[in-house]
């Protein structure tokens, strides 16, 4: 039998026990032709690159999948045919993938880092660069005033 992973996107609007019996359905599918599906992970509602049929995001479901074609052919018939799925793609693998998928992983690593404000930025903000080479700045040359401002039409060449 062929090794296959399975990604296929949900509607927004279903709620996740919909989208668990939504896999519950292709799996047996899968079984009642001879098949069998490993793991199964959620990767939850994320959003959509672009608007499909509507919807701006979409539940995002992964199964590894052992089965003959026949059978994943009537899955993907079976979804094709239903309105709650609004993409699938399913890739034909050499072995299935131990432990959790890339997608799983970066949410794992992305909680052990932590937030964006938990980042050591060091002693120093952004302005506070000490540079020792040079003497500090100072805005106007010798501190002298630049005298009075000219009137606007005097700039431009008159204004008549």
């Amino acid at each position: 039998m062929a090794l296959y992973e399975h990604v296929f996107l949900a509607r927004q609007d279903l709620s996740q026990q919909q989208v668990d019996a939504l896999v519950e359905q292709y799996k047996g599918v899968i079984s009642a032709n001879g098949g069998s599906v490993g793991r199964v992970e959620n990767w939850g509602l994320k959003s959509l690159t672009y608007r499909v049929n509507k919807n701006r995001k979409a539940y995002y479901t992964l199964m590894d999948i052992t089965c003959p074609p026949a059978a994943l052919n009537e899955m993907e018939r079976q979804m094709g045919l239903s309105e709650d799925v609004l993409r699938f793609l399913t890739i034909k693998v050499d072995a299935h993938e131990e432990g959790p998928s890339a997608m799983m992983q970066k949410r794992e690593e992305r909680s052990e880092r932590g937030g964006f404000g938990d980042r050591d930025r060091g002693p120093r903000s952004f302005g506070d660069r000490d540079r020792g080479d040079r003497p500090p700045r100072s805005f106007g040359g010798d501190g002298a005033d630049r005298g009075p401002r000219r009137p606007r039409e005097a700039v431009e060449g008159g204004g008549e």
